[in-house]
């Protein structure tokens, strides 16, 4: 199917409008890039924060009648004021194909591997997680999922019980039954991302070991081991709740954490974890370590 796009030029307070102007126009789907590469690392939980160079792209049928798109954009005064776009045909390929073919297996450690479904995988031997990308965040190829599992993988998980807090796609506490664990608990806010943690236990033949909760149901226990990838604010405001999941002597580590965030969040852990080395890969760190009896 060929496809037409308009590319719009916008900023952080008028991105979302323009968005919901081009679905009303009938986009088959609206993205949002930054335009002048200023990432947004940690936007206060519950806010979505665009970018002050923000990039709106409308995608549409390649008949689409994009006069009236534009007629639509500048009916808003707000809007009309500023408004510079760019309308361009696409190439008409397989998008999906295309999309699959940039995923591929990734090695983490010896001997696990993170697998999309439609790969072979390149050792029958090894630790192999079946993971496709989906809607709730977590394929192993960020670099703070990436620090998770290589620190997985290196710990004897061995009839243990892992907490992953803020589960996602349950890429980490997958990869932990699978590594030896003996009961995983996925803990999340978004119960989408409990769904989909399921779904993939399911493919990966675990669910049996797995459950998952919104942190207002879960029941009272006590974990060997906990995982968060999260951000760096709310490990902060939360080291309570998380610390209050893990027995003394258990382990943890933490990541979705920059580098110029690492020392604050180690702090506020020292007086209950007996902290190890930071590890570091590219922006992104991990903290980790054991927890005081």
């Amino acid at each position: 199917m060929a496809w037409i796009q308009i590319r719009i030029n916008a900023n952080a307070d008028n991105a979302d409008l323009i968005s919901d102007l081009l679905v009303e126009a009938g986009s088959a789907s609206v993205t949002f890039i930054d335009a002048k590469d200023t990432p947004i690392y940690e936007p206060k939980i519950g806010t979505v924060q665009f970018w002050a160079d923000t990039t709106v792209i409308g995608l549409f049928d390649a008949n689409h009648d994009m006069d009236s798109v534009v007629a639509l954009l500048n009916a808003d005064k707000s809007v009309a004021q500023n408004l510079t776009y760019k309308i361009e045909q696409l190439e008409d390929k397989d998008w999906e194909r295309e999309w699959m073919d940039n995923f591929h297996p990734i090695q983490f450690g010896e001997r696990l591997w993170i697998c999309p479904s439609w790969r072979d995988i390149p050792d029958p031997d090894a630790v192999n997680v079946l993971l496709d990308p989906g809607l709730a965040f977590g394929t192993g190829t960020h670099a703070t999922t990436a620090l998770c599992l290589k620190w997985l993988e290196s710990q004897d998980l061995t009839g243990k019980t892992v907490v992953d807090f803020g589960c996602g796609s349950g890429i980490l506490g997958i990869a932990a039954i699978k590594l030896g664990a003996e009961r995983m608990i996925g803990i999340d806010i978004d119960p989408q991302a409990l769904e989909a943690s399921l779904d993939n236990a399911n493919r990966n033949g675990v669910a049996d070991k797995l459950e998952v909760y919104l942190p207002e149901n879960q029941p009272e226990f006590s974990a060997d081991i906990v995982v968060a990838n999260i951000l760096a604010q709310p490990l902060r405001e939360l080291h309570s709740v998380i610390l209050g999941l893990l027995k003394p002597g258990g382990k943890i580590a933490m990541s979705g954490i920059l580098t110029e965030q690492a020392q604050s969040v180690a702090d506020v852990y020292a007086p209950f974890i007996e902290l190890d080395d930071i590890a570091i890969e590219g922006d992104w760190t991990r903290v980790s370590g054991t927890k005081k009896a």
